[in-house]
């Protein structure tokens, strides 16, 4: 019998799939009862593994997209083996979904206003009803915890199921020292951020939610720290912010945004960072790499991100090279970035300067090299453009135009579409130019890319190819 089995009877669970739930599997629902934050009930989702019996999710209520906030859902389990999901559709008919990144190619059953579908592993998803994106149902798979705690020590840092809201401290900050381990704990709600200072050895992790903090995690002058698992609910600021360190691993991340400045992850003069299989929904960049800005100086580089799923409801999806060190001779440099294996599903933003699912755009002095994207399916753009190359001179922000860009390499991109702005590739003037960007099986609808016929250029670029 297989995955498509009468879908009355595998609602219903009278039937048994062939493939029986194993004795050692894991499939964790949370929180128990209710959450303590807002419910949306414009889906039921329930989850089992193969054959097992169904469990109820609490469905949270999540706010998207700046231009009109509005009102989304978001679930969240974690599994280890191939499970069902089954998703209810509350308020009205439908008669399509779409199950997001579509490179997953994951495809439903459906019985009157409920639709299963099976999940073989971990997944970061949107669904959608008849194109619905602002108030679609966010479902969040994790990978199953490998550590937990159940209590705080010298060491440690818990935070068990519940609300947390700690009373009268100075910008409702809880700041975390070096050796130390905040975790998490499922179901559990903290409206606070964490200040991570002058610290080494840190780990934030667990299945936990920062609900509206100031900002959700700042991480500066700090080194060797891993952020892993949780879940950041509209923050007023950045979800993640880092300033001058290094060794920085975030992985398992999901968060979402409404506000102005309210970036994803943001990094500023910092060097050896690995950003792993995150799903940020923002409404300003999500992820942007800058050099010198406030207390910062030197420059970035080493920093790769994989694995992830991109959502920019305002602004960049990746976002690269600006704020620098414009009194500075030399500049500083940004350099040895990868994106690699990653969806971007929206870009969209009013601003002309401001477009580009992919942007290096160097301003304040600052060099870009040696940066790589690879394997990037764009699936939407509402307005914007693909790609964004300048060296610019912003004066909303720059106090001098940028240095140089050179070394990029765009291989493996897939976007189909149309309406979206040209994309953008430009010098500033023949001692700050762009020099040396390759194009590499770049198909856009279909068509391989094969000449700038379709960028606006200027006489400032050269050494261009196309693969």
């Amino acid at each position: 019998m297989t995955f498509n089995t009468s879908i009355r009877a595998v609602i219903t669970g009278v039937v048994t799939l062939a493939a029986a739930a194993s004795a050692t599997a894991t499939l964790s629902v949370y929180p128990s009862g209710n959450a303590r934050m807002p419910h949306n009930d414009d889906y039921t989702v329930r989850v089992r593994t193969i054959g097992g019996d169904w469990q109820d999710l609490y469905e949270y209520k999540v706010q998207v997209d700046m231009d009109r906030v509005q009102d989304a859902s978001m679930v969240q389990f974690d599994m280890d083996e191939p499970v069902e999901v089954m998703v209810k559709k509350n308020n009205g008919n439908f008669s399509d979904v779409r199950i997001r990144p579509t490179e997953r190619g994951i495809t439903y059953e459906r019985m009157n206003d409920v639709i299963v579908f099976r999940l073989d592993r971990p997944e970061y998803l949107s669904v959608e009803f008849d194109g619905d994106r602002i108030h679609n149902l966010h479902l969040f798979a994790n990978p199953v915890e490998t550590e937990t705690y159940s209590e705080s020590n010298d060491s440690v840092m818990y935070f068990g199921p519940g609300v947390h809201k700690p009373a009268d401290l100075p910008n409702i900050q809880l700041r975390v020292r070096s050796n130390t381990t905040v975790y998490l704990a499922p179901g559990a709600v903290v409206k606070a951020k964490f200040l991570v200072d002058g610290a080494e050895n840190v780990r934030i992790i667990g299945r936990g939610i920062l609900d509206h903090p100031i900002r959700g995690i700042e991480i500066t002058d700090s080194r060797n720290v891993l952020v892993d698992g949780i879940t950041v609910v509209n923050p007023d600021h950045y979800t993640v912010f880092g300033g001058g360190s290094s060794d920085v691993t975030i992985r398992n991340l999901k968060s979402f945004s409404v506000k102005g400045w309210s970036d994803g992850i943001d990094m500023m003069c910092c060097r050896n960072v690995k950003i792993d299989n995150v799903f940020l929904r923002t409404s300003d960049d999500c992820i942007a790499l800058y050099n010198h800005r406030w207390d910062w100086y030197g420059g970035s580089s080493d920093i790769a991100v994989t694995n992830s799923v991109l959502w920019a409801d305002i602004a960049h999806p990746i976002n690269i090279g600006g704020h620098g060190n414009p009194d500075s001779e030399e500049g500083e440099t940004i350099e040895r970035l990868s994106f690699r294996n990653i969806d971007i599903l929206e870009h969209d933003e009013d601003d002309r300067p401001y477009h580009g699912c992919m942007a290096v755009v160097c301003g304040d002095n600052n060099t870009a090299r040696d940066i790589t994207f690879e394997d990037i399916r764009v699936e939407n753009i509402q307005e914007g453009a693909l790609f964004h190359i300048e060296v610019s001179f912003n004066p909303k922000y720059d106090k001098q135009p940028g240095r140089r860009i050179t070394g990029l390499t765009f291989r493996n991109i897939t976007y189909n579409g149309y309406g979206e702005s040209k994309s953008v590739l430009k010098g500033y003037s023949a001692e700050r130019m762009v020099d040396g960007v390759t194009f590499e099986n770049v198909k856009i609808n279909g068509k391989r890319l094969d000449s700038l016929r379709d960028f606006e250029t200027d006489s400032f670029i050269k050494n261009i190819r196309f693969k």
